[in-house]
């Protein structure tokens, strides 16, 4: 904070008169030096930092400022911070139009549309900046953080918060409801025993059929409230080196019948080598099932399904496409949501198990999909080496 007693710079200037041209040299030089020193910190921190005047002209802006609002070097001094971020003229208490009064400091969040979509902390602070020979001029230091890591998340965490409540509550439901299925099952098996002790007539096989659907409806809600309760009690990986072509292979031996019943042609192009990587065998065979089952339900009978690999340095990729029905452009963003489905009797876990089962192996998944034309699934998964790298960093 530089006093109102006269400052070192106020003397050396007072002198200017006196100085030769060596020691006016060695002062511009010295100047020149500190000024390029000061850049060097302003552009080294990663908050921006702008001054603007009392007009919103923006005088300085440190590298920062300059990407988070867009502002390129030959606009500086010519073009107003309202221009570029519209919004900031009403947290200003103003239009963008006249003189901003000094007010006291403020400190506002905001969000930015350009030249990305961020959050911003607004810091602002007046000051007013002496001239000599000229009326003061009022001046503000606008300091600008990037929050939109830390919005998002807390946004997550929020999330997280909101699901895992309700993943407790279904759990609980879940639970008691293994119960009276399980009471079902013992006074059906005495049902079919006494069924057996009957001549058999009309009557008893139409009363055998019923229990044989009854049977069958139990054991299908039985296999839903176990599937629910796998995809929210997860279990960690059992990692062990894994070839991911073996692991399709069989997952597509198994459904092998259903895709032929279904009329589904299965189209399998990998690579002669393909990186074994670091995994869960029976949980990445959970992963393959579901998408493959995804892609039968989401056609009719008939149509196809095409599987590619490839890898590169770091991971290996495996592509999942489909020519089913695809998903409308309003439903694309929810197909990882729990309990988001659009089958009638879906019930909308696959996804989230699968999204859950490659996190938890270090890896990601995305969802491409156009309505009408089919549905395209990407996984990337580390090589071996790099997850023990990531294991041990």
């Amino acid at each position: 904070m530089i006093s109102r007693k006269e400052s070192s710079l106020d003397r050396v200037l007072g002198r200017l008169d006196n100085l030769d041209a060596v020691n006016l040299t060695n002062l511009v030089q010295r100047l020149a030096r500190e000024r390029s020193l000061l850049e060097a910190v302003f552009n080294a921190i990663r908050e921006g930092i702008l001054i603007i005047d009392d007009e919103g002209v923006i005088e300085y802006a440190n590298q920062a400022a300059s990407e988070m609002i867009g502002l390129r070097s030959r606009d500086l001094g010519l073009t107003t911070l309202w221009k570029l971020a519209p919004g900031l003229a009403r947290t200003f208490g103003g239009t963008g139009e006249g003189k901003l009064r000094p007010a006291p400091t403020f400190l506002k969040e905001l969000y930015l549309s350009y030249p990305e979509s961020r959050y911003v902390r607004l810091y602002v602070t007046p000051f007013e900046e002496e001239v000599l020979g000229e009326e003061s001029v009022n001046r503000f230091a606008v300091i600008l953080t990037d929050i939109t890591q830390e919005k998002k998340s807390a946004e997550e965490w929020v999330e997280s918060e909101r699901i895992s409540s309700i993943l407790l509550l279904a759990a609980g439901v879940a639970h008691e409801l293994g119960n009276p299925l399980n009471s079902l099952t013992i006074h059906l098996q005495l049902i079919e025993r006494e069924m057996q002790k009957l001549e058999e007539s009309s009557e008893s096989s139409k009363i055998r059929k019923s229990l044989d659907i009854c049977r069958s409806e139990v054991d299908r809600l039985n296999g839903i409230i176990s599937h629910f309760l796998e995809a929210i009690r997860p279990v960690p990986p059992d990692f062990q080196e894994v070839n991911l072509i073996e692991v399709l292979e069989g997952v597509l031996k198994f459904q092998e019948t259903e895709l032929a019943n279904r009329e589904i042609n299965v189209e399998l192009e990998v690579p002669e080598m393909l990186p074994k990587v670091l995994g869960d065998a029976n949980q990445l065979k959970q992963v393959f099932f579901n998408l493959i089952k995804n892609s039968m339900e989401a056609m009719c009978d008939g149509g196809r399904i095409r599987v590619t690999t490839r890898s590169d340095d770091h991971y290996v990729y495996l592509h999942f496409g489909d020519s089913g029905e695809g998903i409308r452009n309003e439903e694309a963003g929810r197909v990882l949501d729990p309990y988001f489905t659009t089958k009638k009797d879906g019930s909308g876990l696959g996804l989230m198990v699968v999204e859950r089962i490659v996190r938890a192996h270090g890896g990601h998944i995305s969802i491409e999909s156009k309505e009408g034309i089919g549905t395209l699934v990407s996984l990337q998964l580390p090589h071996k080496d790099r997850r023990v790298r990531m294991l041990e960093g």
